[in-house]
């Protein structure tokens, strides 16, 4: 009994296991059809992705969400394109062009040669500078200024006195006061001789006191203010720099002795040897370029001195050109290039030069758009110059600070979105 129990409890077993392993298997075989398929949709999809292009209403890709975006993008990109196409040329504040040292000269019609070039030195405009000596022995009292000191017309310079200035003082008060009495006499009070000699006298210690670079108000004010006598004041006669100054308090200077020199540096003239062969091509009133360390100037010829140097068998010219902001000084070496109408194209510094994208020589104009890069052709380079043409005539060229737009002008050209 108990053999036949366990014999059907064995097969009820055994049908279970069958029953749990034909699960197993058919759960099996569904999972992997199921991961197939499924590999099967992912490769079909991205084979679509690579034969054809999205499109905005395909289902499962929401492009919609992301037009606007792209959109926004891509208009604010072709608009900064288009602004850099259309512009005209590069705008800077004045802030700018100060930072950036921008300087701007409109080119003449004349030409000048970098082979007719000569040395020379700048000098002060002797037309606009005045030697302070007073003709009288004078102290120096007292000092108002200190050396390289600019310097209105009519300012205390320096406040002069000594036994030889009180003297003629006080001979000019009384002889101003004789004729003053003469004056006041009647014809017949006097004789024309008598009036003549008073007034003669009169004027000779006023000429003493003008020697002494006395004003006509200071000495008009002698007369009623003789408790002044044996000093006064040195006033400017021009405005203009305190040079050569040698004026030490306490000194005595004898009649005659510069105390000091004022100039107006706003002008200056430029000393020049010319050879001989050159001096043949120099007109009085034609121009010269005249270079200064990094900076040229036009000027103008403005004499020559028709005589060759005994030493140097060179002649000597003067040029004469504005300083304005006195950035140049006398004593500075100079040279200069003479005119010459054989020669066709302008001379421009180094510092006007920068090479364009395509490594051309290019040069920037100033227009009413801002700067503009202009290719220019370089005929000749000497020492720092540069025979150039393509240029007309009155054009607004950057001579100093090119450098600084030729790099504005490549970032100008850089496109961000250009990986």
């Amino acid at each position: 009994m108990n053999k036949q129990i366990n014999r059907i409890q064995g097969v009820t077993l055994s049908a279970r296991l069958i029953k749990a392993a034909q699960l197993l298997s058919i759960t099996t075989l569904l999972g992997l059809s199921a991961s197939a398929f499924a590999s099967d949709s992912h490769d079909h999809g991205a084979a679509s992705d690579l034969e054809r292009p999205h499109d905005a209403s395909e289902v499962g890709h929401d492009h919609q969400s992301e037009l606007p975006e792209h959109r926004e993008a891509d208009n604010a990109h072709g608009h900064d394109e288009d602004e850099a196409e259309h512009s005209d040329g590069i705008v800077l504040s004045a802030a700018q062009r100060e930072l950036a040292g921008i300087k701007v000269v409109s080119l003449s019609k004349q030409s000048f040669s970098l082979e007719a070039v000569a040395t020379a030195t700048l000098v002060v405009d002797r037309n606009r500078t005045i030697t302070l000596a007073p003709q009288l022995e004078v102290r120096v009292l007292k000092r108002h200024v200190v050396p390289g000191q600019e310097v209105q017309q009519g300012q205390p310079i320096l406040t002069l006195g000594g036994a030889a200035v009180a003297k003629a003082q006080a001979e000019y008060i009384n002889a101003a006061a004789e004729w003053s009495r003469v004056q006041r006499m009647s014809q017949s009070a006097v004789s024309a001789s008598r009036r003549l000699q008073a007034q003669v006298d009169a004027e000779l210690k006023r000429a003493t006191l003008e020697a002494l670079k006395m004003t006509d108000g200071q000495i008009k004010a002698l007369a009623s203010r003789p408790d002044t006598i044996g000093r006064y004041q040195l006033l400017a006669p021009i405005a203009g720099r305190v040079q050569q100054d040698v004026a030490m308090l306490g000194q005595v200077f004898a009649g005659g002795t510069a105390l000091m020199q004022l100039t107006d540096e706003s002008h200056l003239w430029v000393e020049a040897q010319v050879t001989p062969t050159q001096a043949e091509k120099v007109q009085v009133g034609s121009s010269v370029l005249v270079k200064v360390g990094p900076h040229s100037i036009e000027a103008q010829i403005i004499g020559r001195s028709h005589e060759l140097n005994s030493v140097t068998r060179t002649e000597q010219i003067l040029v004469a050109f504005d300083n304005p902001g006195h950035v140049l000084h006398a004593g500075q070496f100079a040279e200069i290039y003479l005119a010459d109408n054989s020669v066709s194209g302008v001379v421009l510094p180094d510092a006007a030069l920068t090479r364009g994208g395509d490594g051309d020589w290019q040069v920037f104009v100033a227009t009413d758009e801002g700067f503009e890069a202009r290719e220019v052709e370089v005929v000749e380079r000497q020492r720092g110059m540069n025979l150039v043409r393509g240029l007309s005539p009155d054009t607004q060229v950057v001579i100093s600070g090119a450098f600084f737009l030729a790099s504005e002008q490549a970032k100008s050209g850089f496109d961000i979105h250009n990986h």
